[in-house]
């Protein structure tokens, strides 16, 4: 009897199956019930080289999330299409977090570390309360950046952080805590404050008594500035991440090395890379507010803002205003961490050569280069099917091209051939 309710109860939630893993698969059904639960959801095609990559992933995030209130599923879209389009699924594979009414799809990195910490932010409220001292210093372990918001929650600087947390919750934590809970450890400049603390170091967000009595600008900067320091000192720079880090408004510096398949990088590449991160460690308050380091394990994407091909370890800064970069004109590898500071120094002061930019002739110019690349990628990685891909579609044309330019001469012949036949009397 316990064994037909368990498959009744399986069959009215939706679920399809249950695999050897923790992921749920669901069926059509889910449509009825999305709104009952907490969930993460994969949206997969079985055909989608993508979806298969992902699904050992995907088996350790739902490992990892087990014991929490979040039902970790996936959804095949080829069999249950009316779901895809109930949730409006445009790719593959697409993953969705869904609390209620609440969806919201998931941008990052698909990694196990981060999609368990970006479902476990959104499964929480996007302001979560500190009531005991104690916790900060479980927060500083658990996070390497939170933002944070000190004093009595009321007035305008409260509501735009409680906004804003809801705008980045997917991005990054948000606490509140009394002035009496952070006065020891954080030491307020005022009895109301926001602050953001970034691997073991604490910035405060300071505007003018002006600022604080204009909310509309109050609302703009507090904006700029949550998106500007929501990003670590050092992260990994990606396609996914890219344009976020184009929205801080500063020089991003980027350490390019290329990664291989299991995500290693040779020693001449690591070493540069950590000198490259250890020069913002080390002049941080001096540097942060204006840079922003991170580094790329995927040349493609420098070359692509380099419109050249870099060699690895490489250097490259992107102006995020103007879009325009910066190369060193030494080989970056026998650069000093020195000769590293002078050309940022250089580049601050706008004395540094600046290449590319955002005019229609440079964007021509990257369409150009990028087509070009993705052709030779095509060709290195198949060259039989890039021949087919292109080589038909060209030779059909040539045939078209020919057959009309024949017909034209053979009809002129046709035209100017004298009758040399002469009638009989």
């Amino acid at each position: 009897m316990n064994v037909l309710v368990g498959v009744i109860f399986i069959y009215l939630i939706g679920i399809n199956g249950v695999s050897p893993s923790r992921v749920l698969e669901l069926s059509d059904k889910f449509i009825d019930i999305s709104n009952d639960g907490v969930w993460f959801v994969k949206f997969y095609a079985p055909w989608c080289a993508h979806c298969r990559r992902m699904e050992p992933i995907w088996a350790h995030v739902a490992q990892a999330l087990y014991n929490t209130p979040i039902k970790v599923a996936k959804v095949d879209c080829t069999r249950f299409s009316a779901v895809a389009t109930h949730f409006k699924v445009r790719a593959y594979p697409t993953i969705m977090f869904i609390k209620g009414e609440f969806r919201h799809e998931y941008s990052g990195e698909r990694v196990e570390d981060e999609m368990v910490n970006y479902a476990m932010r959104m499964a929480q409220p996007a302001v979560q309360k500190v009531s005991h001292a104690d916790s900060l210093g479980y927060l500083k372990e658990t996070h390497n950046v939170f933002f944070g918001y000190i004093g009595k929650q009321q007035g305008p600087l409260w509501d735009l952080f409680a906004t804003h947390a809801e705008k980045y919750q997917a991005h990054s934590w948000f606490y509140a805590l009394s002035h009496e809970i952070a006065k020891s450890d954080l030491k307020p400049p005022n009895d109301t404050a926001v602050f953001v603390y970034k691997e073991e170091e604490v910035y405060y967000f300071q505007p003018t008594d002006e600022l604080l009595q204009d909310r509309d600008t109050l609302n703009v900067t507090l904006n700029k500035w949550i998106n500007s320091e929501r990003f670590g000192f050092f992260p990994k720079i990606t396609r996914s991440n890219i344009n976020d880090l184009m929205d801080t408004e500063k020089f991003i510096v980027i350490a390019v090395v290329s990664e291989n398949k299991l995500q290693e990088i040779t020693q001449t590449e690591r070493d540069f890379k950590d000198m490259i991160e250890n020069i913002i460690r080390s002049r941080k308050h001096e540097l942060h507010h204006r840079f922003q380091f991170g580094w790329m394990g995927n040349p493609e994407l420098a070359n692509s803002i380099a419109m050249s091909e870099l060699t690895v370890p490489h250097l490259l800064v992107l102006n995020s205003t103007t879009s325009h970069h910066h190369i060193p004109d030494d080989d970056p590898v026998l650069m000093t961490p020195e000769a590293v500071s002078m050309f940022l120094d250089l580049i601050h002061n706008q004395m540094a050569p600046t290449y590319g930019g955002n005019s229609w002739l440079v964007r021509m110019y990257r369409g150009f280069f990028e087509a070009r690349t993705t052709l030779i990628n095509m060709w290195r990685g198949n060259p039989v099917l890039t021949a087919l891909v292109f080589g038909l579609p060209l030779g059909f044309l040539s045939l078209i091209c020919y057959s009309i330019c024949c017909a034209d001469i053979l009809d002129a012949d046709e035209d100017e051939t004298p009758d040399t036949h002469e009638k009989k009397d």
